[in-house]
């Protein structure tokens, strides 16, 4: 399997990663910050949505245009500004579910070579389709962590 395969793998299956990760966590717990100065689960998991469809155009984007520019976004600014704590997490993870299965279609059908295709990121230059995957790909874990944290802190108190 090469490594591309196994990213593929790994991006395809994230939303069940998030999934089991968030059922650690009572719906009426959500909005609880069991560990102080970071984002409440609810919060974690609207970020990951918006993210997801961004890094989608992203790729999407690289696929099909020469060397497309796409810019930054502040996460802390999309936190205060798009209503996180009116969103529904089942809704939210339904969202970053389809978004990685369309997208994984669509990778899955590339040609190894695609992955070398680059766009430019505002802030970071030249950032090759294979980095864009390697990115998000990570971006569920990286946050899964977190809720598991916030799952162990919970229960300490309760």
């Amino acid at each position: 399997m090469s490594d591309i395969q196994t990213l593929l793998d790994r991006y395809s299956t994230g939303c069940d990663l998030l999934r089991t990760a968030v059922e650690q966590i009572s719906a009426s717990d959500y909005d609880a910050i069991p560990v102080a100065g970071k984002w409440s689960v609810r919060q974690v998991v609207c970020h990951i949505a918006d993210f997801e469809p961004i890094y989608a155009d992203r790729m999407k984007r690289v696929l099909v245009e020469d060397n497309p520019t796409f810019f930054g976004g502040n996460p802390d600014v999309f936190a205060a500004g798009l209503a996180y704590h009116t969103r529904d997490v089942a809704e939210e993870l339904q969202l970053i579910d389809m978004t990685r299965r369309q997208l994984s279609i669509i990778l899955k059908n590339c040609d190894i070579e695609d992955f070398q295709r680059t766009g430019v990121h505002s802030d970071d230059g030249p950032i090759t389709l294979e980095t864009l995957l390697e990115r998000i790909t990570g971006h569920i874990p990286h946050h899964a962590k977190f809720i598991d944290e916030k799952a162990a802190a919970l229960n300490a108190v309760k």
